[in-house]
């Protein structure tokens, strides 16, 4: 799964590398958690540009009856998002980008009773990348709207995989037009986008606990802990 993950670049840079028109409404952030606004890019039929929005991290289906789908719909299995009734309709035409620089996974300890070890997952040049995302949109009965988003996950690569049975979708930049292309309707063509990511180019380090609170959002968040830390 991912269910938690950093944008810490700052908009300048996140602008130019997604080749947005406006620059983004962004503060770095190093620990964002589910329910949260989520760093999102969506392609505008209208305008025809890139657009960025913060979006509530966890799906509301459009037809859902209430909020409470949204903690359990964070992520969604790419290898059966296109026939789940919460995600079926997105998969055909409201897929987005999932801003980020990385992201978190816990490790279980083989030692029963032992804290799980956090690892902060990036690309080894420490770069933005994208993870596939889908987004809704869902009103309440008072008319206020909520935009809300998940993120697909697949099965590990060889880096993830001694640290979790699930990664989330990253998707080649070359992908990006594809990807948010409302008019790829076939979800076969999708699915060809949706495979664990080659691990030549990413690289994981322990971190420190302090992530673990929802909370807690400091820069010592992606600190990797050294040999003292580990012993201390």
């Amino acid at each position: 799964m991912c269910g938690r993950f950093t944008l810490t670049k700052p908009a300048d840079e996140i602008a130019d590398y997604f080749e947005l028109h406006d620059l983004p409404e962004w503060q770095p952030r190093y620990n964002i958690a589910p329910t949260q606004p989520a760093p999102t890019i969506r392609f505008d039929h209208v305008s025809k540009q890139r657009v960025f929005e913060g979006r509530h991290w966890g799906l509301i289906p459009s037809w859902s009856r209430d909020e409470k789908f949204a903690a359990r719909l964070i992520n969604a299995r790419a290898e059966t998002a296109s026939e789940k009734p919460s995600f079926r309709a997105a998969m055909k035409r409201q897929r987005c980008l999932i801003v980020t620089d990385g992201f978190y996974e816990w490790q279980a300890s083989a030692t029963k009773g032992q804290r799980k070890q956090p690892y902060y997952i990036q690309m080894q040049a420490g770069n933005l990348f994208a993870m596939a995302g889908l987004w809704a949109r869902w009103q309440r009965a008072d008319g206020q709207v909520i935009q809300s988003c998940t993120v697909l996950t697949t099965s590990p690569n060889v880096l993830m995989n001694p640290i979790h049975d699930r990664m989330p979708v990253i998707l080649s930049s070359d992908d990006y037009d594809r990807w948010l292309d409302p008019t790829m309707t076939d979800q076969k063509a999708c699915a060809t986008l949706l495979s664990p990511y080659s691990a030549d180019t990413m690289k994981a380090v322990a971190v420190s606990t302090k992530v673990n609170p929802p909370s807690y959002d400091a820069a010592d968040c992606v600190q990797p802990l050294t040999s003292h830390d580990e012993h201390g």
